[in-house]
């Protein structure tokens, strides 16, 4: 049951792939079949360093040409592209994220999307989802001169939503992420999923396997138990 307002919490901001919808598994595998092709596989340690961000640390393109010797033609570019969105239109919202925002909306929280991918990329899946319409803002790659784990998409995003950092939770998947929130100044909830499940997270507030299994009213109880920021 939801009950009253937060004392200090006054917005939450998600953060898209991975957290809203499972897209990294899907891009992982796509171009993971594309180095099967060529006998060859993709180094995690390296695969891991693009999670949360669009800055590409790691180009895997230019990594699959360097290793096989050989140009990728654009037909089998376009083939991953293809597998890429095949995987990911069989994704749907990930457990708990519908029902976050809709307590969330219920508490009277503002609401931000803050996601390095593109704002075409976010908006037509959210519209494919029909969650489009719980977000105040959305802050998106196409809005900032630099992506996570910089911490401008989450400046500007509390920023659009007339809120402090300190009055908001990130929600995150990826190591990018928590140090974007954290470097802003906000509180960081990290939810990793099956590509960010190993690595170090411990930078975060608070770590959930799903957000199934914290109610939002308890979830920040606990936010609001930790010392307050300025």
């Amino acid at each position: 049951m939801i009950s009253q307002k937060p004392d200090r919490i006054k917005a939450l901001v998600f953060d898209f792939d991975g957290l809203i919808l499972e897209t990294e598994g899907p891009i992982y595998q796509s171009w993971l079949e594309l180095y099967q092709s060529y006998n060859l596989d993709i180094a995690m340690e390296k695969w891991v360093l693009n999670i949360g961000t669009a800055e590409e640390t790691f180009d895997p393109l230019a990594e699959l040409e360097a290793l096989s010797g050989q140009s990728v033609s654009p037909t089998r570019l376009e083939n991953r592209w293809q597998r890429e969105m095949e995987l990911v239109m069989t994704q749907s919202t990930l457990p708990g994220v519908r029902d976050y925002l809709e307590d969330a909306r219920q508490l009277g929280l503002k609401i931000a999307l803050a996601s390095s991918s593109s704002c075409n990329w976010v908006e037509s899946h959210l519209e494919r989802l029909r969650l489009i319409g719980y977000f105040d803002c959305i802050q998106a790659s196409d809005d900032v001169p630099i992506t996570k784990p910089d911490p401008a998409l989450y400046l500007t995003a509390v920023q659009r939503l007339e809120a402090q950092p300190f009055e908001a939770i990130a929600f995150e998947d990826s190591v990018n992420g928590i140090l974007s929130a954290k470097q802003a100044g906000l509180y960081c909830v990290v939810v990793p999923n099956e590509m960010t499940r190993r690595l170090d997270t411990s930078l975060a507030d608070i770590r959930l396997n799903s957000l199934a299994d914290l109610p939002l009213s308890e979830l920040i109880a606990h936010i609001e138990l930790l010392p307050a920021r300025q």
